[in-house]
């Protein structure tokens, strides 16, 4: 016999799970419980009991793991951005390699010895660009709670300040809430423009300025052994990596559904004097075809930086049919990743050379990560241009 709701338990923890949920067992049950760290001992409520496992939310905690931290936050535990906040910045960078060890492995079929270490963040709080705050009528105080939607429910937590974001949107946060929307159900994007950048409203950029120069390194040094001469940087967004790894390569080209980015990305090479290349608006699985009928795959490098949901299936089955002399693939979603360098790397087509994870998320679940991938099975007859 399992739980049942409403049970109190008192559970040790021995992992975190990706996503941030502590991982106990009841009697061979498993149980979730957020907020915790590996070793401790709770007290927890039952919330939610199903098949396999359970949910639990937090009572106390009664033997506290060394790495507790007293969170910076106020909001934390109520607003649902952070889950690490409790923890030890050098303790969570330990959590999220063995995390990415463990989808690598068990997802990707992948050898852990890959993962290198987590690529730490100068700035672990104050660090974001970018955040979303929306707005909810709130019945019970009679007017709109701004801020962010909550852990436990989708409703929205009132905040006046994110201790992750940068001091600016802070600013701008406290403006808002001066001059607040007109009604709930609303969202305002508030974010700090890169400097030398032309990045359109709803266009996507990194968001975490003090990392990126490293993200930059990772994926210069992986291009620059791979020997590729050309490269096709698909969902390249404002034309980020194309421009910065351009100077590598005789040539690129740029792929974006976003018409908008695609504009600024022309823009940004331009005021860069990146000449070598260019940018193409379309859908990348439709431009991909074309884009590497027109390179040389044993002398082409094809960087992919797709949505959290991955890439698509006829992409994958394309590029193990061309071969790429080297692939790059960044993802903010490990999950997806390791799912999709499985199906790359199936029947020894192409092979990890590594993964290097890069917390661009400190005090979240979240983590970047940059997979070189180098084609060990090149089609027969194929020769470098």
């Amino acid at each position: 016999m399992g739980p049942i709701v409403g049970d109190r338990l008192t559970l040790t923890v021995s992992d975190i799970a990706f996503g941030g949920e502590g991982v106990a067992r009841q009697d061979d049950f498993v149980c979730f419980v957020p907020w915790v760290a590996v070793g401790e001992v709770v007290e927890a409520e039952v919330t939610e009991v199903k098949k396999q496992f359970a949910r639990a939310k937090l009572l106390r905690v009664l033997q506290p793991s060394p790495d507790r931290v007293i969170p910076l936050c106020r909001y934390f535990g109520k607003c649902g951005g952070c889950q690490y906040q409790h923890v030890a910045y050098s303790a969570q960078l330990q959590l999220k390699h063995k995390q990415v060890r463990d989808l690598f492995q068990r997802i990707g079929g992948l050898d852990p010895a890959a993962i290198r270490s987590v690529v730490p963040c100068p700035m672990p709080y104050a660090y974001r660009n970018r955040i979303m705050i929306r707005s909810q009528w709130d019945k019970f105080k009679q007017g709109l709670n701004i801020g962010f939607i909550r852990a436990a429910d989708r409703l929205v937590e009132d905040v006046e300040r994110c201790e992750i974001a940068e001091p600016t949107l802070n600013d701008q946060i406290t403006e808002v809430r001066a001059h607040p929307p007109p009604k709930g159900g609303l969202k305002v994007v508030l974010r700090i423009t890169p400097e030398g950048w032309e990045v359109p409203p709803d266009s996507f950029f990194q968001n975490n300025f003090f990392l990126l120069p490293k993200l930059v390194e990772v994926t210069r040094e992986c291009l620059r052994q791979s020997g590729a001469r050309h490269l096709a940087d698909i969902y390249c967004g404002v034309g980020f990596f194309s421009i910065e790894l351009g100077d590598l390569v005789e040539s690129f080209v740029g792929v974006e559904y976003d018409r908008l980015a695609i504009k600024a990305a022309r823009r940004n090479a331009e005021a860069r004097g990146r000449s070598n290349g260019e940018f193409i608006a379309g859908k990348a699985e439709e431009q991909l075809p074309m884009i590497l009928a027109k390179l040389s795959p044993g002398a082409t490098c094809v960087l992919l930086d797709p949505p959290r949901k991955g890439c698509r299936p006829e992409m994958l089955d394309l590029l193990r049919q061309v071969r790429p002399r080297q692939l790059i693939y960044v993802s903010c979603q490990p999950a997806t990743m390791a799912r999709d360098l499985n199906v790359l790397c199936h029947d020894d087509v192409f092979k990890v050379a590594q993964v290097v994870p890069l917390d661009m998320f400190p005090q979240t679940a979240h983590v970047e990560c940059v997979a070189d991938l180098r084609c060990i099975q090149a089609p027969p007859g194929q020769l470098e241009k």
